[in-house]
């Protein structure tokens, strides 16, 4: 895969053309896009795949469940309820993405990481053999009616669903908010026109071009919920084990913004994930590699402070960067728990 051209290029298809997808086909680019996936732990997660008739109009039916039952929606024209429930309806296939929950907030945002991960993975895989994809998240997909059809059980979280089918024609781009403008560098080094210290091992405008690329990640309307905050020297090594301080790998926080919105909000901590994921498969396929980390001290705002971390805000992941071959010292990355079922 041609990883910058295919980030670039692709989009979200909304208009899909009859040619059936196979689930063949669905289950190998399932585990080829878990197989990207890399994380020190071991992630859990399941899918299901709606992609007959029958499958497709019991999930369109849960679906529009709750949208029914709105006062709104009752005072719309049949003709357009209609519509709605063909035009999913006739999408040649679904994947519904649940995550396990945790009892602890870092665990469960590290499955929730993964399965957002995958999804970007298999947008970008299916993306190369002509297939497009719409994720999903609809507020009305928050039913019992949807939740009791795919099955979501006590200590699941649904995650979305990816609409896919093959499709006759992609939309114009738009245009993404340079890396530059979301950018800000902390440390004795945090000069983006000198960055060839000790302590930093990928010059600033090397990772400002990778995530000029990696910022055409999905995202609802565009909204660019993200911003990175590069850290070298001392204050990089603060956060660091004492094994990993002797390799002195620069730090790259990605920040998201808390929207008030709670649907808003998951949506955009969902794309930064995406966006994440893109940088990490950007910096493999080239001289660098990331080892993306949640640290317990993200959650302490007293600790995040020093970063520049402001209310509304919060730090999604933590990249430790270095040279490809060289890689920051890590467990070896255990795969995610593909379970595929059939709606």
């Amino acid at each position: 895969m041609n990883i910058p051209h295919t980030i670039r290029e692709r989009r979200t298809i909304r208009r899909f053309n009859s040619t059936p997808v196979t689930p063949e086909l669905v289950v190998s680019l399932l585990t080829d896009a878990a197989n990207l996936y890399e994380d020190e732990g071991t992630p859990r997660w399941r899918c299901l795949f709606a992609g007959t008739p029958e499958s497709r109009h019991r999930l369109v039916k849960s679906m529009t469940a709750k949208m029914k039952e709105s006062r709104f929606v009752k005072l719309m024209p049949a003709k357009m309820i209609d519509f709605f429930i063909k035009q999913i309806t006739d999408m040649p296939a679904h994947l519904i993405f649940i995550a396990e929950s945790a009892s602890d907030r870092r665990r469960s945002d590290e499955n929730y990481a993964a399965v957002c991960s995958v999804m970007q993975n298999f947008q970008l895989l299916g993306w190369e053999r002509g297939l497009g994809a719409l994720w999903d998240t609809d507020p009305m997909l928050q039913s019992e009616s949807f939740h009791a059809e795919i099955g979501l059980q006590k200590g699941e979280r649904f995650a979305g669903i990816l609409h896919i089918g093959y499709f006759d024609k992609a939309p114009r781009a738009r245009r993404r908010t340079p890396a530059e403008q979301k950018w800000t560098a902390i440390g004795e080094d945090a000069a983006a026109d000198s960055l060839q210290p000790d302590y930093v091992r990928i010059p600033a405008q090397s990772i400002l071009k990778v995530l000029n690329d990696a910022v055409w990640a999905p995202n609802d309307g565009l909204r660019e919920p993200w911003r990175f905050i590069y850290v070298t020297g001392s204050q990089a090594a603060a956060k660091l084990s004492e094994s990993d301080r002797n390799a002195k790998p620069a730090l790259l926080l990605v920040v998201a913004k808390q929207e008030a919105d709670p649907h808003k909000r998951e949506e955009d901590y969902a794309a930064v994930c995406c966006l994440i994921q893109n940088v990490q498969l950007l910096l493999k396929s080239g001289e660098w590699h990331a080892r993306r980390s949640i640290p317990d001290w993200i959650y302490d705002e007293d600790q995040c402070k020093p970063f520049g971390i402001q209310p509304g805000e919060r730090i999604v992941a933590v990249l430790e960067l270095g040279e490809n071959g060289r890689p920051p010292q890590s467990e070896p990355p255990s795969l995610p728990r593909l379970i595929i079922t059939h709606l």
